[in-house]
């Protein structure tokens, strides 16, 4: 016994020691969202506007790269995901009308000598002029492919703006010197002595021919020089296109977010807090609950945290919003591992009356449960990562991180300090120091509580009936409120000066000419404007509109959703709900009877339900994070279920009618302790994320606190009354004989 102390503290050693050396030296990789910056999202198509294939968008990701370091943004991020989509991820950017023009344009560089006015000239095509005449435009001379570089510069005396030097390479510098020295044979001033600059279908610069060319001899040195009138940025973006070069296919945008760095900054500090005053109140709640087996959990839960931040920051885990408040969440679940086990231990204390021995057998005892509840929340956390995107793939992440540690933390940490401590003589000789020597006030009431509370089934089941179709009317009379990301669009969220009343705003930008949008508060002081479709311009009006209403005006966050990307994220929403309950049923079928897993399943769906339903009686929005949310709701229904069903299945044989509703019973009341400690000490993580984790996160919290209060109940009033009411309907097997009673041989076993 002691052999296996000693192996589990040189196991703890060999994870911690590594993990506080990692812990201190590295530093976790920030996602935009909360270091602040833009993401794009591009969709490579082909020349009849259809999807590309990979080959064609590896090449578009090679153009881009180039493009990027033209715009001097500091540790630029840029991936493929899947065949077709390309995402640029650029931190502290925060205007990114100019990234999006530079990255989406295809940016086909031609240059044509000009044939004359657009009539009367036989013109292989036509385009405006920088003043908008007509010009009729040769074949091209030269392409993209034939420039070896291009940079912005100063303008030179009698140019007006920046201009930007070109330089030509290869057959390049002759055929620019022929072009010129054929345009060098028209009279100046005739429009046939100017060469036109085509990028993208649109004339950038028709400058003349210098006079001093001759005609025949053209410009040598392979450079030139593009004028029109540019600003110092234009010049340097127009300059990152043509050295850049040509993309191989169109692309276009179908997602971009930007973040302020303030705005992530006090998404950081928010959370932060949150998990500080979470973790001391759970250590108060484990202590006062637990005593000395507290104490041991609350080391084990400040081993979890240190293991878990280690591991993110050396996987090189990319951190969001609602990866960190995953991680904040997955400390309140950390908890239920040490809960379960404790209650447990105090269980068998009553029996066997040895500390050592009740810790271990509670240990024993527990780990079905603890291995059944892990293996659900880890079927959400891997559906998350695999169906998810953007940053709610962080949760999933995060979440799958915790919970693998968590196992450590209970089944080690926690397991090796609780043996030491009730093996010290001093405990042993003074048991109620330990915390478990006595059955705690809630096993001590529910001693007294009938075990066939489940004898009126059929009532709680018409009564949670009455609950979700009640919830469910929320849906059909109200309605989903869809986020951006859902339904496409683009939502923009201002912080101003003074605080503003929503409708007071409302009215500013209805008479500022946009009476169509949303604009709603953010609970923070701050506005958010909604639209299908606002572009770059009218964001910058409504900043001007609301800027005069409130003082100032600040841009936090902007984000923009395709109408098609919209349309597959909701469509993958679904999916992910729709496999999720799939998965659950199958692994709880295979863990545990038909009736059981039917009557959990049953469980979680009302579950769901019923948050859906409150989010649309108060017009919450519908989201990625809302679906980060109820995946992590799924979890938690089925963890409950788990524990109770697993109970039921130590004292299943073949119950039928009273004698199965009283082991169910039975089962509610054991385990009832666990599930209320646990529920406080994740309800406290939780209220401290509503109430202190910003407005970036209340959604979140506020779907969590109600699906883990429902969950905890449809235990009781769904899943243990269901499969009783489905073992009912079953024929009721015949009797057994007794086995024949053996003859004692005296020996004591």
């Amino acid at each position: 016994m002691h052999r296996s102390v000693l192996v589990r503290a040189l196991l703890a050693l060999a994870v911690l020691v590594p993990s506080i050396w990692s812990a201190l030296t590295l530093t976790p990789t920030l996602g935009l969202d909360l270091r602040g910056g833009t993401q794009i999202v591009l969709e490579t198509r082909d020349a009849h506007g259809t999807v590309a294939d990979a080959a064609s968008t590896d090449r578009v990701l090679g153009v881009l790269r180039d493009r990027v370091d033209g715009l001097g943004v500091a540790e630029p991020s840029l991936s493929r995901s899947g065949e077709r989509r390309i995402v640029v991820e650029l931190p502290g950017l925060e205007d990114p009308a100019e990234a999006a023009d530079v990255l989406g344009r295809t940016a086909q560089l031609t240059i044509h000598p000009v044939l004359g006015p657009a009539t009367g000239v036989d013109a292989a095509r036509v385009l405006p002029d920088e003043d908008g005449t007509p010009l009729a435009l040769g074949p091209p001379a030269l392409a993209g492919e034939d420039v070896s570089g291009a940079r912005a510069s100063s303008a030179t005396p009698g140019v007006i703006g920046s201009v930007v030097d070109v330089t030509f390479a290869g057959d390049g510098r002759e055929r620019w010197r022929a072009l010129t020295a054929q345009a060098a044979c028209a009279a100046p001033g005739d429009p046939a002595r100017r060469i036109a600059i085509v990028l993208d279908d649109s004339v950038i610069s028709s400058p003349q021919v210098d006079p001093s060319i001759a005609c025949g001899a053209g410009m040598p040195g392979g450079s030139t020089q593009i004028t029109g009138s540019f600003g110092r940025e234009q010049a340097g973006d127009l300059a990152v296109l043509i050295s850049g070069g040509a993309l191989p296919v169109p692309v276009e945008i179908i997602e971009q977010r930007t973040v302020g760095p303030t705005l992530g900054a006090a998404a950081i500090e928010a959370s932060a807090v949150a998990a500080a005053i979470g973790v001391a109140l759970t250590g108060v709640f484990l202590l006062t609950a637990y005593r000395l087996v507290g104490l041991a959990a609350v080391a084990a839960l400040v081993g979890y945290v240190v293991i878990s931040y280690a591991g993110l920051t050396t996987l090189g885990a990319t951190l969001t919003l609602p990866g960190l408040a995953g991680f904040v969440l997955a400390i309140g679940m950390a908890v239920d591992a040490n809960v379960l086990v404790a209650e447990r231990a105090r269980e068998e204390y009553q029996r066997v009356r040895r500390l050592d021995r009740a810790a271990e057998i509670g240990y024993r005892s527990a780990l079905p449960a603890v291995a059944d509840s892990a293996v659900t929340t880890l079927l959400a956390a891997g559906l998350l990562f695999g169906l998810a995107s953007g940053p709610v793939r962080g949760f999933g992440v995060t979440l799958t991180l915790g919970v693998l540690v968590s196992l450590y933390s209970a089944l080690v940490l926690s397991r090796m300090l609780t043996i030491w401590l009730v093996r010290r003589p001093s405990i042993r000789r003074r048991p109620a120091w330990s915390g478990l020597a006595s059955p705690g006030p809630v096993r001590t009431w529910l001693g007294r509580c009938d075990p066939d509370l489940l004898r009126r089934h059929r009532r709680w089941l018409a009564c949670s009936a009455v609950v979700v179709l009640l919830a469910l009317a929320g849906v059909a009379v109200r309605g989903l409120n869809f986020g951006v990301e859902f339904t496409g669009g683009r939502a923009v969220e201002f912080s101003t000066a003074q605080l503003l009343d929503p409708e007071v705003a409302r009215e500013a930008v209805a008479d500022a000419g946009f009476p169509g949008v949303a604009v709603q508060s953010t609970g923070t002081g701050g506005l958010s404007v909604r639209s299908g479709n606002l572009t770059d311009e009218d964001v910058t009006a409504l900043r001007d509109v609301l800027a005069d209403a409130a003082g100032g005006a600040d841009l936090l966050r902007d984000e923009r959703i395709g109408p098609s990307l919209g349309e597959e994220l909701r469509r993958g929403a679904l999916v992910a709900l729709g496999v999720a309950l799939a998965a659950q049923l199958i692994y709880l079928a295979v863990r545990f009877r038909w009736v059981f897993s039917a009557g959990a399943v049953v469980a979680l769906i009302a579950n769901v339900s019923v948050v859906v339903g409150v989010f649309a009686w108060w017009g919450r929005p519908v989201d990625g994070v809302f679906l980060a949310a109820l995946l992590t709701v799924i979890g938690y229904t089925v963890n409950d279920s788990v524990v109770v069903f697993d109970r039921v299945r130590e004292g299943w044989t073949t119950q039928h009618g009273p004698a199965l509703r009283r082991l169910v019973g039975s089962a509610v009341l054991a385990t009832l302790p666990r599930t209320v400690n646990t529920g406080v000490s994740t309800l406290v993580i939780l209220v401290a994320l509503l109430l202190l984790g910003g407005d970036t996160l209340v959604d979140f919290a506020l779907a969590l606190l109600v699906g883990i209060v429902v969950g905890t109940a449809s235990t009781i009033t769904v899943a243990a009354p269901l499969a009783i009411e489905l073992q009912g309907r079953r024929r009721p097997p015949a009797p057994r004989r007794a086995p024949a009673r053996r003859r004692s041989t005296g020996a004591v076993v």
